[in-house]
């Protein structure tokens, strides 16, 4: 246990708007589901999982993020079995295995995976920290990342494989990757992207592709798959205006024109019904816990707990920007959810675990000396 005086370096600020955004996420879930019967029950089952994240925090912060080292190995192993088991055994919606159907709840082993791969890059980059950064090293590295990257492509699930890949890149830069060595890594990643979107004979689903010909070459006259979905995006975000149609009152999400509006475009439905005040306000809390992540990383006592602390200031940066880039038509359709806004228990939960693993890091941080 902590002794008492440990606690007066819990980050209260970091839990007060993750408190909060949690707290707007639920009322906008409640608003997003616009009556629709079958959905009620998201309202309860969000607020379960709010509270789980709540004890999930304080526990995780609780113990030592160091030991957590000690136990990398066999939680990568487990994780990735799992992901191999998820392919046959995985509930398949939208054409992809990604759920592990309990009966009660549906688990996303995925986001679990990328808090895990977190761990394991910031362990080896503190391991290796005064090896040779060469290109074995950053082979090594890679190998981590894509041992779980492989099977969450084969689900298909090719926005995480790329969350995936993305940390990889940052966590690698910070450790101390050349700049040659990044811009060779850039233009192969580049490379294999555009060769996977229009080569033939491509590795990647028909529905991830048509997703990008979709962005590239939109029809206006869709009624319905992505471009349907966008384009009711913009037009609630456009008619909120400034400060919105209010609660409960946007057209777009009350009648159901927008669809997915509890998951993927709920930032749409805020635009809608708080307008440009409301969806300022939920990136400032998002961008908030964003910094004080990025503070942790700055004050951890060692690499590993720095790694983790940017590793996670990066996984809630990287998918809030893509989400809002996907409401605003800037970026293809991508799946990928709202951090603490969006519904869905297994994210949530996720999310809330890598805030207690940044709060196990400031908790034992290094006081910086003058």
């Amino acid at each position: 246990m902590l002794r008492s005086e440990y606690w007066r370096h819990f980050d209260f600020w970091l839990l007060g708007a993750v408190i909060l955004a949690n707290a707007f996420g639920i009322a906008m879930i409640r608003s997003a589901i616009a009556g629709n019967e079958t959905l009620a029950e998201l309202v309860p089952r969000q607020i379960v999982f709010a509270s789980l994240g709540m004890v999930v925090i304080i526990v995780v912060s609780v113990i030592d993020y160091r030991y957590w080292a000690a136990l990398i190995r066999p939680i990568y192993l487990s994780v990735m079995v799992f992901l191999v088991a998820l392919l046959t055994i995985g509930g398949e919606r939208f054409g992809a295995a990604r759920w592990v159907e309990t009966g009660l709840v549906s688990i996303q082993p995925t986001e679990l995976a990328k808090i895990v791969c977190i761990l394991a890059l910031a362990y080896f980059f503190d391991r290796s920290a005064n090896s040779q950064h060469d290109l074995l090293w950053i082979a090594k590295s890679l190998l981590i990342a894509a041992g779980l990257a492989l099977w969450i492509f084969l689900q298909p699930n090719l926005s995480n494989v790329i969350v995936i890949m993305v940390i990889w890149g940052v966590l690698i830069w910070v450790s101390g990757m050349r700049l040659r060595h990044l811009a060779i890594f850039s233009v192969i990643g580049i490379v294999l992207l555009l060769l996977g979107i229009f080569a033939p004979f491509s590795p990647l689903e028909d529905y991830q592709r048509q997703r990008v010909f979709t962005f590239l070459f939109p029809n206006p006259e869709a009624r319905h798959g992505a471009t349907y979905n966008v384009q009711q995006a913009l037009i609630a975000i456009g008619s909120g205006g400034l400060f919105g149609k209010g609660y409960g009152h946007g057209s777009q999400t009350q009648l159901r024109f927008l669809k997915v509006r509890h998951t993927d475009f709920i930032f749409s439905a805020v635009a809608e019904e708080f307008g440009l005040v409301g969806a300022v306000f939920v990136i400032a809390i998002l961008v908030f816990i964003i910094y004080r992540c990025l503070r942790t990383a700055r004050l951890a006592r060692d690499p590993f707990g720095s790694l983790i602390a940017y590793g996670v200031a990066f996984l809630i940066f990287f998918q809030t920007s893509v989400n809002i880039a996907v409401n605003l038509n800037l970026l293809p359709v991508s799946g990928l959810p709202l951090p603490f806004i969006s519904y869905g228990g297994s994210g949530l939960l996720s999310v809330m675990l890598s805030v207690g693993l940044v709060e196990s890091v400031v908790l034992r941080h290094k006081a910086l000396e003058f």
